[in-house]
């Protein structure tokens, strides 16, 4: 299971660092349809519980909620009114057609576009800020070192449960270990960065982005487990050896990306 994790994340290191570094259209073309995937599976997760969510509408709204936030962004918000007016028809239709808990559907669609295209939308922000594949990295690569720390700290170490009916496995060992790998992810490639001249920030403030990247995108985490505990799933899918499906894996990286995008207009811009 360990040589599978380690695997697939050099896999998509492999495609992921190429397109944020070219940016543009190599990058809204992988992670566009890795979040798509996601909605999917976020829809089908639904379904072990007859939630009957439209994984089709799901993934056309989540596609052009996100193409309309990058591309069109002075119609993001039509797109998004767009989607979910679509999904009403269906529902409606569901219903009329004998399905009772159609109303429940449609609430569970709607929920997939948004959480996946709405809030997914601010890692292509994220990106498309000036130098935005620096800030991109600053943001996730503290993530993805937290989310590592968490893991094999955790598992070594952890005794304490953190939240044992949402996620069993997790523990205040690998949350501390979380945060710290976090800070400690942001301090290096902050001073990194800096020392290349391709950003300019003061290590403290890379610790204080790292540590944040660290402990909120945890949410995210949790969120997902909520769904799957309920839908009885241990993965959201089999995409991707040791880490699960698309939505396992990129679950912390949508909180990730708001967080990251909101801190850095906030406190860099």
């Amino acid at each position: 299971m360990g040589g599978n994790r380690v695997l697939t994340a050099v896999v998509l290191a492999a495609i992921g660092i190429p397109a944020i570094y070219f940016g543009k259209i190599w990058f809204f073309i992988p992670f566009a349809i890795l979040i798509c995937i996601a909605a999917w599976e976020f829809a089908h997760l639904f379904q072990a519980v007859d939630v009957q969510a439209s994984g089709g509408l799901a993934v056309a709204g989540v596609f052009l909620v996100l193409a309309a936030r990058v591309y069109l962004p002075d119609f993001a918000v039509a797109a998004l009114a767009l989607s979910v007016a679509a999904a009403l028809v269906f529902h409606l239709i569901s219903y009329e057609r004998g399905r009772d808990g159609a109303a429940t559907d449609f609430v569970s669609t709607v929920a997939a576009i948004v959480y996946l295209g709405w809030i997914g939308a601010y890692l292509f922000e994220l990106r498309g800020l000036p130098d935005g594949a620096w800030w991109f990295l600053l943001c996730l690569g503290p993530v993805w070192v937290a989310d590592s720390a968490a893991f094999y700290f955790g598992r070594a170490f952890g005794r304490h449960k953190m939240a044992p009916r949402l996620s069993p496995k997790k523990s205040w060992e690998g949350y501390g270990a979380s945060a710290v790998g976090g800070m400690l992810g942001g301090m290096g490639l902050a001073a990194a960065f800096s020392g290349a001249g391709l950003l300019t920030v003061p290590l403290w403030q890379g610790a204080l982005l790292g540590f944040l990247m660290g402990t909120l995108p945890t949410l995210g985490d949790l969120g997902e487990s909520m769904i799957k505990r309920q839908s009885g799933s241990k993965d959201s899918g089999a995409l991707m050896p040791g880490h699960g499906g698309a939505f396992d894996r990129i679950d912390s990286w949508l909180w990730g990306g708001m967080v990251g995008f909101l801190l850095i207009s906030l406190l860099f811009l």
